[in-house]
């Protein structure tokens, strides 16, 4: 007896109902470097003019398991901004602007519907941070994924002039640091938020007068893209330093800008932290050293500048609707010391 793919659980039609379905939101993020259509074994993507010494930069990241609420919620359409945010954010910290993304979704069985709708949200994010999604990877992995499991990363490749890197080589102490307000918990630290809020979705649905909303609608808020901010800034503003506070926080990730020697204090009470950290604090029992080194506390990302910069800087990034506070300086040493 003759055995075929689908017998084995792979289903090809269901995989090209899934490229039918996704097409127009591919096409809805194309720019004038977009070179071919989708379909092709490879994206083709031509390189901007006008730099001198262009360089690429290019960085990969996942959403991690703040998947889960959105597989249990059946709600898809949010989760592809957070992979498009969190490879975007990370390589404008060099100053780079996005050129493309590639995307990657696994299931163990293909819903084609539910595809287009996760990729309606990375064509979202994507449109957002001015990057073309020309191409990506739909697998169908029976036996690998629970039916209705899903994952979904991303991967984005942007360009920068290579004398307007931004690598924080010119932080000196005495600098300052600007937070840029965060949409929420963005996506780190779900592992934590799953344990202090559970999975019964039915529950997360309803409103809580603490939290002041429902809890699911809270969690599944999507990855704030901060990239035409950043890059409007970058024109404007001698930046020597940007960290995008993802797993790790504070602690871990503004430390990575500084050239040794260099450190920083932070204020923790500059801006108000949002309910929602308060009461994961709360729940968890967390010190504020284990808070700062999980969750973002409400700062997206931090741009270091000269103290004579700051007023300026603070000026244009609301000028681009950006929610921002001085939260900190710079001194001689290492790591991050709260106050």
């Amino acid at each position: 007896m003759a055995i075929s793919y689908k017998d084995s659980g792979v289903d090809v039609e269901r995989g090209y109902e899934a490229v039918r379905l996704m097409r127009e939101h591919v096409k809805s993020t194309y720019t004038d470097g977009v070179l071919g259509d989708i379909g092709s074994f490879g994206g083709f993507f031509a390189m901007p003019k006008g730099m001198k010494e262009p360089v690429l930069v290019a960085g990969t990241d996942g959403v991690g398991t703040k998947l889960k609420y959105a597989i249990l919620s059946g709600k898809c359409d949010t989760i592809g901004i957070d992979a498009v945010a969190m490879c975007v954010n990370d390589i404008v910290c060099q100053g780079a602007k996005p050129l493309f993304f590639l995307d990657y979704f696994a299931s163990g069985k293909l819903d084609p519907e539910q595809v287009a709708e996760v990729v309606s949200g990375v064509a979202e994010g994507c449109r957002q941070s001015g990057a073309a999604l020309i191409g990506g990877e739909t697998a169908e992995m029976p036996g690998f994924y629970p039916n209705g499991d899903f994952d979904v990363a991303g991967f984005a490749v942007g360009v920068a002039d290579r004398k307007k890197i931004i690598n924080g080589s010119k932080i000196k102490s005495g600098d300052v640091l600007i937070g840029i307000k965060s949409s929420g918990i963005h996506s780190n630290g779900y592992s934590l938020v799953r344990k202090l809020w559970g999975e019964d979705i039915e529950e997360l649905k309803k409103y809580d007068a603490e939290l002041g909303a429902a809890p699911l609608d809270v969690l599944l808020t999507p990855t704030k893209i901060y990239v035409k901010s950043i890059l409007a800034l970058t024109e404007k503003i001698r930046v020597k330093g940007i960290a995008h506070i993802t797993g790790g926080g504070f602690i871990e990730n503004i430390p990575r800008i500084f050239p040794e020697g260099i450190g920083c204090r932070i204020d923790t009470k500059s801006y108000e932290v949002p309910q929602i950290f308060k009461l994961m604090v709360a729940k968890a029992k967390l010190s504020k050293q284990q808070a700062y080194n999980t969750f973002n506390m409400g700062i997206g990302m931090v741009v270091c500048v000269a103290k004579k910069d700051a007023e300026a800087t603070i000026a244009q990034l609301e000028s681009t609707g950006e929610k921002c506070v001085v939260i900190g300086k710079t001194v001689k040493g290492s790591g991050v010391i709260l106050k």
